[in-house]
């Protein structure tokens, strides 16, 4: 089953007023030097843009094409005219190196100067304003065969993810509106005017919009790029020249198979997938848990069914939704009502469904398909 975004359950999760709030877990890395766009082209999966007051998403990837850190990478030109950038990344413990001194091994000879910046900024988010619609534009894509999606950001009116000093906008998805790095202990002129939020609301937000974000949703050292819905995001570039982990990845896209995704999904009873989790008491889930898929059996289709191997995980939870990276031939099954999702919850392992969903704003089935 499919739920749909506008399902009442789903609706009064959502804050429908303007709203900022702080984003948590957030490091800053200062990236200066006559050499910085040519030194970070050449380690990160995005292409530098032309413009030096352009900002953009991306990610920095393992030799191995794994996920490392999933950034927003910020210009910020120096006083003396050099390109300059803020790189805002996750910067809780994880497998992956610390980001500091893995990139100081590639600065070699580059005229590049690296440091640690996040005793000066904090970030934040803000969305739900009128504004935000004037540029979030209808979205185009570039499929691949192998399931890889971009969005295609040809005839934008303005460069996507925006030019304005210390505010990117949130182009990862529809409505996710815009970051703003805000000087330590400050807050965004935003405050004014928009609703005053937890970083929870902040969290809950992009799980209803499909995002995932950071080391608890793309496991570093072991998420591939493409499951992560890094493509989707616009994350990845599939045809700019060598980077770190581009061999593998560039592979993928066009002779692999996208074989996971991470979806939204409703926590809720076994048998009653439109009753949710009480909000008002939701259940206290960890990160990474095991979700398991229960085949429904039938006397009647003869149809392959999914593998039983291959579990999956849910990631980032809040008030009785989440995100979880699930194999693309269970959440097929699911959609054709011949298997199910389930958590095991507590000592006891008390059963609970789970019931996923398609984000509103990805590309529908026509427009996931390629050009012949």
């Amino acid at each position: 089953m499919r739920l749909q975004h506008t399902a009442p359950i789903l609706r009064a999760l959502v804050r429908d007023t303007p709203t900022i709030a702080p984003v948590p877990h957030r490091a800053i890395l200062s990236v200066t030097g006559s050499q910085a766009s040519e030194f970070l082209n050449g380690i990160i999966a995005s292409s530098i843009p032309e413009s030096p007051q352009s900002h953009f998403f991306s990610t920095f990837l393992h030799a191995q094409g794994r996920v490392l850190y999933d950034v927003f990478v910020y210009a910020h030109p120096s006083t003396n005219g050099n390109r300059g950038y803020l790189i805002e990344y996750d910067a809780r413990q994880s497998e992956a190196p610390p980001l500091l001194p893995m990139l100081k091994r590639y600065v070699l000879r580059s005229k590049v100067k690296l440091r640690d910046a996040s005793d000066e900024y904090d970030v934040w988010a803000a969305w739900g304003s009128e504004k935000e619609k004037s540029w979030e534009t209808p979205r185009h894509w570039s499929p691949a065969r192998s399931g890889a999606i971009e969005p295609n950001w040809t005839g934008e009116p303005t460069w996507p993810w925006g030019t304005e000093p210390g505010v990117i906008r949130d182009r990862r998805a529809v409505g996710m509106g815009h970051r703003l790095l805000v000087k330590k202990g400050g807050r965004p002129q935003e405050a004014a005017t928009h609703d005053v939020a937890s970083t929870d609301a902040y969290i809950l937000h992009r799980i209803l919009s499909g995002v995932p974000e950071g080391a608890v949703d793309i496991s570093p050292m072991n998420a591939f790029p493409i499951d992560s819905n890094l493509d989707i995001m616009g994350g990845l570039d599939f045809r700019k020249g060598c980077y770190v982990g581009q061999e593998l990845t560039v592979r993928t896209y066009h002779t692999g198979v996208v074989r996971k995704r991470i979806l939204p999904v409703l926590v809720h009873p076994p048998d009653d997938p439109l009753t949710g989790c009480d909000i008002k008491q939701p259940l206290s889930l960890p990160s990474n848990l095991e979700i398991k898929t229960y085949h429904i059996q039938s006397t009647t289709d003869e149809s392959p069914k999914p593998r039983p191997r291959g579990t999956g995980r849910l990631l980032s939870y809040s008030q009785g939704v989440g995100l979880a990276l699930l194999r693309l031939e269970h959440v097929s099954a699911v959609d054709k009502s011949t298997a199910r999702f389930e958590v095991e919850v507590g000592e006891e392992q008390a059963r609970w469904g789970l019931t996923h969903w398609w984000p509103h704003w990805w590309p529908s089935p026509e427009d996931a398909k390629p050009q012949s």
